[in-house]
């Protein structure tokens, strides 16, 4: 396995499978160009397997922090300690950048992604609600 950080809108579309959606070039140009943010992909024999996105965050009174965006490893690379590598590579980039912390949103229920966090340090800070204002509907 081999991780890198996403340099070129090919390397971000290439992965597009570990996403929710399919990529799109002018997206993936801005997000390569906005400080930040950055993907880390995990190749095995060539082939992207895995990825973890993170958006460094500066706040005036609390310096700057690394929010884990997303993890995903295709399904036929799970249980192979991908994704920990992926998180752990993510929190040596946010220590190199300075920040205080790196914090993850995660659904409760998710099992597997709870091990992974909690693998490599994260613990855990309570129950939280999430809401969100939704653009796209009518």
């Amino acid at each position: 396995m081999d991780i890198r950080r996403a340099t070129t809108v090919a390397e971000l579309t290439a992965a597009e499978h570990l996403y929710d959606g399919p990529a799109r070039a002018e997206w993936a140009e801005r997000f390569l160009a906005a400080p930040g943010h950055l993907m880390l992909i995990a190749y095995v024999d060539g082939a992207p397997a895995g990825m973890v996105s993170g958006i460094e965050m500066l706040h005036p009174d609390k310096g700057s922090e690394m929010c884990l965006y997303e993890l995903s490893v295709d399904e036929a690379y799970r249980r192979r300690g991908i994704g920990r590598a992926l998180v752990e590579e993510l929190l040596k980039a946010a220590r190199e950048r300075g920040c205080y912390d790196m914090w993850v949103g995660v659904d409760t229920d998710n099992d597997p992604a709870l091990a992974t966090y909690r693998s490599t340090g994260a613990k855990d800070d309570g129950v939280f609600a999430m809401l969100t204002w939704d653009f796209l509907q009518a």
